[in-house]
């Protein structure tokens, strides 16, 4: 892993002049937003008119026309099954001189991608990590990438130049590059992000009829509230990525059922059994993973302000939403 850089918004004037965001979600959104106030020019295209009409309302840049000249940067915000296809179609229409996308998985992509005759030279995988569990442009902010990581995930093919283009996008939108290999980026979302919202969404279906039984959450508080708010998120678009890095997301979720499974065990055992060193074990080595969490997410903490040491917005600076 390498970082690349640590520059935040504002503190250094972009060599980019004009960026093409394809898909106008949350992420293509914000990524527009946050290059406008860097005066950025930004052209704005997505399959549904709403969706783009959204964006354009909200000061995101303007729709792309069919004359207009190729952009600096192509940024490819769509779902990940879609990346390949957008990413060849935009290459043969030339509509940028380099090519980057926002999805949260890489290796399959890129795989795709070079199957399907794109060219590698000009593409850089790439992926914030930061998010909302509220969807669409309308969710989308400016600030959205301030002070987190932006993982890039060139492969050999890719051109030393077009990685420097897309960091500079990376620097204009606020966050900080860190350069991995497509493989080692799949399993770090997967323990980060994927399976986090995996078993945010399991703790939370416990509740999916409780609306029949007032009573089960009579006594909710933020501590629930905190642990299954990314289950909020759309579920089309999630099941897109987990099928994308199901096998890390697979490995990360067995060594959970494992613990899972030893605690429930030993919670059944009869008093007086020694099995509850499980229990203790478990709880001791979840201190010690959230003191190691909260230490790598300090410094986008201290970038965000105040607000970004509530417990929500701390989960949400471990990327637990990114998509």
């Amino acid at each position: 892993m390498a970082i690349l850089t640590s520059t935040t918004s504002g503190t250094t004037r972009s060599t980019l002049r004009r960026v093409t965001v394809i898909g106008c979600g949350l992420i293509g959104t914000s990524v527009a937003l946050a290059l406008r106030a860097e005066g950025i020019r930004v052209r704005l295209a997505d399959h549904d008119p709403r969706a783009l009409a959204e964006a354009v309302r909200l000061g995101a840049g303007a729709p792309l026309t069919v004359d207009e000249p190729p952009a600096d940067v192509v940024v490819i915000a769509t779902p990940p099954s879609a990346v390949p296809q957008v990413l060849r179609d935009a290459q043969a229409r030339e509509l940028g001189a380099v090519y980057t996308d926002v999805a949260s998985t890489k290796a399959r992509i890129l795989a795709t991608a070079e199957l399907a005759g794109c060219d590698l030279s000009r593409y850089v995988p790439g992926h914030p990590m930061a998010g909302r569990e509220a969807p669409g442009a309308a969710a989308a902010r400016a600030g959205l990438f301030t002070g987190r990581k932006w993982a890039l995930c060139p492969c050999p093919a890719t051109a030393l130049y077009a990685v420097r283009a897309v960091a500079d996008l990376v620097a204009a939108c606020g966050a900080q590059v860190t350069l991995l290999s497509p493989p080692a980026h799949d399993r770090a979302a997967a323990a980060v992000s994927h399976a986090p919202l995996v078993l945010s969404a399991a703790l939370a279906a416990r509740f999916a009829y409780a609306a029949g039984q007032p009573e089960l959450l009579s006594l909710a508080g933020r501590g629930l509230y905190d642990v299954t708010r990314v289950a909020g998120s759309p579920p089309e678009l999630w099941i897109d990525i987990l099928e994308h890095n199901a096998d890390a997301v697979a490995g990360v979720l067995e060594e959970v059922v494992d613990d899972l499974t030893a605690v429930a065990q030993a919670l059944r055992a009869p008093e007086g059994s020694t099995s509850w060193g499980v229990v203790a074990d478990l709880l001791v080595r979840g201190n010690l993973g959230r003191e190691l969490i909260v230490d790598a997410c300090a410094p986008a903490a201290r970038d965000r302000g105040p607000a970004a040491a509530e417990p929500a917005e701390a989960a949400e600076a471990a990327g637990l939403e990114a998509a």
